[in-house]
Formats: C-alpha cells, sequence, structure tokens
C-alpha cells in the first residue's frame, strides 16, 4: 500500500465517523452516506492539499457537499413546478392531433430550455409576437432576442432530432405551443 493509500485509509478510519455524524445532523441516513462518499472522495482526489488537522477541512467539504444537493434538489423542484404549469396552461390538444405521450415529451423540451429561451419561444409561437414586439415585452434589444429565439429553437432541435421540423409532428400535426404557425 502506498503512502496516499496509507494516509487515505487512516484519514477515513479516524474522521469517517465524524463527517458522517456531521452529515447526519443536516440529512437523512441515506443522503448522508452520500454526503460522506462524496467528501472523501474529494479528500482522495485533493489528498496533498488536505491539511495537518483535517477534521474542519472535511466538515467544510461535507458542508459544501450539503449546499449543492441542496441546490440541486431546489433547481429540481423548480423544473417540476415549471413543467406542470406549462401542463396547466397548455390547451387540451384532440387526440388526433397530438398523442399525450408526445405532449409530455414536447412540454418536458419546453420545460428543459431556460427561462430566457422558454419565454422568447412562447412570445413568438405561443402569443404570436413578432420578434420586435417579442423583444419589447423581454425587456431586450431586438438582436439579443433573435439570439435567444435561435438558441432556443435549436435547443428544441437538437432535444427532438427524430421530429422532420422542431415544431410540427409530420404524423399528428402541428405541437401544442406552436398555434399550427411556424415561429
Amino acid at each position: 500500500m502506498s503512502e496516499d493509500e496509507q494516509r487515505f485509509v487512516a484519514l477515513w478510519t479516524e474522521y469517517g465517523p465524524r463527517v458522517m455524524a456531521y452529515a447526519l445532523r443536516h440529512l437523512d441516513s441515506d443522503t448522508a452516506q452520500d454526503v460522506v462518499s462524496e467528501t472523501f472522495l474529494v479528500a482522495w482526489r485533493r489528498l496533498a492539499s488536505v491539511p495537518e488537522e483535517p477534521l474542519p477541512w472535511l466538515l467544510v467539504v461535507a458542508r459544501n457537499t450539503i449546499g449543492n444537493l441542496r441546490r440541486s434538489g431546489h433547481r429540481q423542484a423548480r423544473l417540476a413546478a415549471q413543467l406542470e404549469r406549462f401542463r396547466e396552461v397548455a390547451e387540451p390538444a384532440a387526440a388526433a392531433d397530438v398523442l399525450a405521450t408526445e405532449r409530455a415529451a414536447v412540454l418536458a423540451r419546453l420545460a428543459a430550455l431556460t427561462p430566457r429561451e422558454r419565454e422568447a419561444l412562447l412570445l413568438v409561437a405561443w402569443d404570436g409576437l413578432t420578434p420586435g414586439q417579442a423583444a419589447k415585452v423581454a425587456g431586450c434589444s431586438l438582436p439579443t432576442f433573435h439570439v435567444r429565439l435561435l438558441r432556443a429553437r435549436r435547443r428544441l432541435q437538437a432535444d427532438g432530432e427524430a421530429e422532420a421540423h422542431p415544431y410540427t409532428d409530420t404524423a399528428a400535426g402541428p405541437l401544442p405551443f406552436s398555434r399550427g404557425g411556424t415561429a
């Protein structure tokens, strides 16, 4: 066993339970185990920078990992809430127009766009505004709006590569947010 491996095993043996106790004060046991694992993965990767007194350093890494998990959870919750709002707002389409699974896929791709990209796309495709009008609503210049709209279209097209056109499903007709037109 190398010196680094010996040092890491010593860190794990001596401080693993204390890092776990810290994580358990903040999280459930399953998530706390993930935090401890991530903390010691960071310690292994940065073993040369672990100080002589490692406990405070390990606890800071654990705290940062917990913060990252919480932020990630908040982002996921916001995305789920946005997706639900889109489901509530979207007009029910006739069964012949769009299958429910296709509709859910479109709404998920729409929710995955950045808020600015989604707003640009919806202002033009859903609300029927011209890019100039939509730029005013979005509070940005026309060139900036065009960039947002282009990025939104490209991301939708990349996410829905199976579709012949990013807004039209050739088998089912217009997708629900296009209102039958082109953007």
